[in-house]
């Protein structure tokens, strides 16, 4: 099996404003994994229509538009439709799709891109979604419902909407980690993406310029099954790439264990290094060499 194709790297997923060009090719010229040209948040109303033409220009004139994304805006506020129609003609390599709340969310968002797939000549289903899963409260609710949800890859979380939404002031800790409400949502992400068989995707760090907190926390969230996280500015990304790529110690004991259960054909159980290894060492040792990009 070639781990690469079936598991694509998704370490570093970086937001770039719509409607700036520079900041557009920055991003994108760069390392990011995936970089996420956005039509939600961080560009205004008004801005909107302009930023949907800007974003269909540039992602014309790219060769690499297969880690080039759209945040569209969310299925309640009426403008994804609008977005679609704007950037579906310069074929995005997938969609990154704010406050689902649901299944039935990427359902509707599958719907609308099926004919317009159709109508510009790209693959049926090969354009991807992502989906922030924690923005609402009926969100919250719902992070076990996407196992099957058409053209799913990752689920990711945020705690801002959420916070907004609960009229919360207060996000973190005295010690800077997150209040229970927000740690719940870090942990139904993770869940409900392992229930649905997408990768999870940790939400941004806002301070851009601490990289050691940064490093510390995406190392933290990697070791409890994080398979990526979101960046807000690109100082972000190579320390987002180096804390979610396995290290070579890693790798040979990932090898190692693939290579004891190879050695032992139809057993349940392998003796390693002094120690007993069972069937999910063995998912775990293939998932951390597919996350490598090599092959198993």
């Amino acid at each position: 099996m070639n781990a690469s194709s079936t598991r694509p790297r998704m370490r570093s997923w970086l937001f770039a404003p719509g409607d700036s060009e520079k900041k557009m090719a920055k991003a994108a010229d760069g390392p990011a994994d995936i970089v996420l040209l956005d039509l939600e948040d961080s560009v205004a109303p008004e801005s909107k229509p302009m930023a949907r033409e800007m974003v269909r220009d540039f992602l014309a004139g790219r060769a690499d538009r297969e880690r080039l994304w759209v945040r569209v805006n969310p299925l309640s506020g009426g403008e994804t439709v609008r977005d679609l129609e704007a950037v579906m003609p310069s074929a995005p390599g997938g969609l990154f799709l704010p406050k689902a709340e649901g299944r039935a969310d990427v359902e509707a968002l599958d719907e609308m891109l099926t004919p317009l797939e159709q109508a510009h000549g790209i693959a049926p289903g090969s354009t991807r979604v992502a989906a922030l899963v924690t923005e609402t409260p009926r969100a919250m609710f719902r992070t076990g419902d996407y196992e099957g949800a058409p053209r799913l890859v990752a689920m990711s979380w945020g705690a801002e909407d959420l916070s907004s939404a609960l009229g919360a002031r207060v996000q973190f800790r005295s010690d800077g980690g997150y209040m229970p409400t927000y740690e719940l949502a870090r942990s139904l992400c993770l869940l409900g993406a392992a229930a649905a068989g997408v990768a999870a995707i940790e939400t941004i760090q806002a301070d851009f310029r601490d990289l050691d907190g940064l490093r510390e926390r995406a190392g933290m969230v990697r070791g409890q099954g994080y398979r990526g996280m979101l960046a807000i500015h690109p100082a972000q990304v190579e320390v987002i790439n180096e804390a979610f790529t396995p290290g070579e110690d890693e790798i040979a004991h990932a090898r190692a264990v693939i290579s004891a259960f190879a050695a032992n054909p139809g057993t349940g159980t392998v003796g390693l290094d002094g120690a007993m290894l069972d069937r999910p060492h063995l998912l775990l040792a293939q998932a951390l060499l597919a996350d490598a990009g090599i092959d198993t």
